[in-house]
């Protein structure tokens, strides 16, 4: 597909802004065409903080586990994994992955990491020292990784969600993602956080909110501007591409791919 050969550059794309459009038929249910012709409304964020994130840092993936940031970053020969320090930027500690991996999503469930490779088809897992404990075998792409606290949750660049037992990797369930009855597309970067699934979408500045019993995209907010100061700061920055909840502090954080800054974000309405 054209988004994966465009994995490590991309270029911004127009923007285009709809209203959302809603209706019932006489029965007083949603019909299928008035569904197709629903369009989700697309406000930005509000920033609550911001810090520093190291630019070299080609991020695919953001966890805060237990009050600790842990990153994952990509690209041939210069794939880590790293717990950072959030308000400074620096990595506390490193575990920088073979050459010949390209790492690409974490996320963490009961004190085990689980780190994604992109062509690779291996997904490596750690506990929280770093030190390696297993690895498995996918038989497709990796991009972006969460879990909802019993199941681990991937996409491949497009628009399904995989949910897998993480004791054994067997394939659980697949479900397509759409938007406005639409089927969605380029899901990369994700993060579970209160019954929802938040997702990047590669290429674009958009976070979705997706309902993962359904697929329904219930909500889309805009990194734009966002992404436009980081550009200003750093020439070199390229997509957003990190999302990361807090659960408890109740506190949500965003950056992206050799972004200078990371942001304590609020969700726009």
């Amino acid at each position: 597909m054209i988004w994966q050969s465009l994995k490590r550059t991309c270029g911004w794309s127009l923007l285009l802004t709809v209203l959302a459009v809603s209706g019932c038929n006489e029965n007083g249910q949603t019909s299928t065409t008035e569904i197709k012709n629903r369009t989700v409304a697309t406000p930005g964020v509000d920033v609550v903080a911001t810090f520093p994130h190291d630019s070299s840092s080609y991020t695919q993936g953001l966890v805060v586990y237990k009050g600790q940031l842990y990153e994952g970053t990509g690209q041939y020969g210069a794939s880590a994994l790293l717990k950072t320090d959030l308000t400074t930027g620096k990595a506390i500690r490193r575990l920088t992955l073979d050459q010949a991996y390209f790492g690409e999503g974490i996320t963490i469930l009961n004190d085990t990491i689980y780190q994604l490779t992109w062509k690779e088809q291996t997904i490596f897992v750690y506990d929280l020292n770093f030190k390696k404990i297993g690895a498995f075998t996918i038989d497709k792409e990796g991009w972006g990784l969460t879990n909802n606290g019993s199941q681990l949750i991937l996409t491949n660049g497009s628009g399904d969600l995989f949910f897998y037992e993480p004791s054994t990797l067997k394939l659980l369930r697949v479900q397509t993602v759409t938007e406005a009855g639409s089927p969605s597309f380029n899901l990369n970067e994700l993060e579970y956080a209160e019954g929802f699934i938040y997702a990047n979408q590669y290429t674009y500045p958009y976070v979705l909110k997706i309902d993962p019993n359904t697929g329904e995209v219930v909500a889309k907010y805009d990194l734009s501007r966002l992404w436009e100061q980081c550009r200003q700061r750093y020439p070199n920055t390229e997509v957003p591409n990190g999302i990361a909840y807090d659960s408890e502090q109740k506190k949500w954080y965003v950056t992206g791919k050799n972004w200078p800054l990371l942001y304590q974000v609020q969700w726009g309405h």
